[in-house]
C-alpha cells in the first residue's frame, strides 16, 4: 500500500503539498516560493514543501556534471514522494583550474560541508595566481522531474574574480572570496536580495519557474 501523494512507505507527504524541494533549508524553500509567487495566483506555503518535511534520504551524488547531480536529487525525490520535484546543484569553478573545484566544491578539503577548509585550501592553491588570472564563476543546474519521467534542466552563472582573502560575513561557502563582475563587494557582502537577483542558482530557478508553474496551475 503506498503512502499520500504516491510517496513510497515510510515517507509521509504533508497534506497539500504539490511540489517537493530537494534541500533542508527552510531559507530556500522560501526563495523558490517567492520565485513562483507572481507566476501562480493563489500559491499557498503548504504547495512547496522540502525534502526535510518528507523524511526524504539524501541520495549519492555519482554524477559527473551540475546537471547530472541535480537529475539525480530530483528522481529520488519523485520516487520517494510520488510528487514532482525540484533540485540543484551547484559550484564555484576556476579557470586556472580547468573548471575545478567545480562539482567537487562543496569537499574539495576532503570533508563535505567543511566550508573554511574549503576556502583556506582554494586560496592556497592559488596563492601565487596573479589578478588577471584569477576569473572564475558560480554555476548552477536546477532540475525539474515530474512523476511521469518528464525532466527540464535550467542553468545560471555569477561570473567573477578571485579575491587573494575573504571578505563579509554573509552567504556561505565560497562567497567571501569571489567578487562578481561589475562589483566592488564580494558574493558575501551582498544582502540575499542582492545576491538572489542576480546568483547562479537565482537564475537557474527564475529560468525553470514558468515550467513549475504550468504544473502548479493544472
Amino acid at each position: 500500500m503506498s503512502a499520500p501523494g504516491g510517496a513510497v512507505p515510510g515517507h509521509s507527504v504533508p497534506g497539500g503539498a504539490r511540489l517537493v524541494l530537494a534541500t533542508h533549508n527552510a531559507h530556500k524553500v522560501g526563495e523558490l516560493r517567492a520565485i513562483l509567487a507572481p507566476l501562480v495566483p493563489g500559491l499557498r506555503e503548504r504547495d512547496v514543501v522540502s525534502a526535510a518535511d518528507v523524511g526524504a534520504p539524501a541520495p549519492v551524488e555519482d554524477g559527473v556534471t551540475f546537471a547530472e547531480n541535480a537529475l539525480i536529487k530530483a528522481r529520488a525525490l519523485v520516487a520517494a514522494t510520488g510528487l514532482p520535484a525540484v533540485a540543484d546543484d551547484s559550484g564555484l569553478c576556476v579557470d586556472v583550474l580547468g573548471g575545478a573545484p567545480g562539482i567537487f566544491s562543496a569537499r574539495w578539503a576532503g570533508r563535505h560541508g567543511d566550508d573554511r577548509a574549503n576556502l583556506e585550501l582554494l586560496l592556497a592553491q592559488l596563492a601565487e595566481v596573479p589578478d588577471p588570472h584569477r576569473g572564475a564563476h558560480f554555476a548552477c543546474a536546477a532540475a525539474l522531474v515530474l512523476p511521469s519521467g518528464e525532466e527540464v534542466v535550467e542553468t545560471g552563472t555569477m561570473p567573477g574574480t578571485l579575491l587573494h582573502a575573504p571578505r563579509g560575513a554573509g552567504g556561505f561557502g565560497y562567497d567571501p572570496i569571489l567578487q562578481p563582475d561589475g562589483e566592488t563587494r564580494s558574493a558575501a557582502e551582498l544582502s540575499a536580495e542582492e545576491k538572489n537577483a542576480r546568483s547562479h542558482r537565482g537564475q537557474a530557478l527564475r529560468a525553470l519557474a514558468p515550467r513549475i508553474a504550468e504544473l502548479l496551475a493544472r
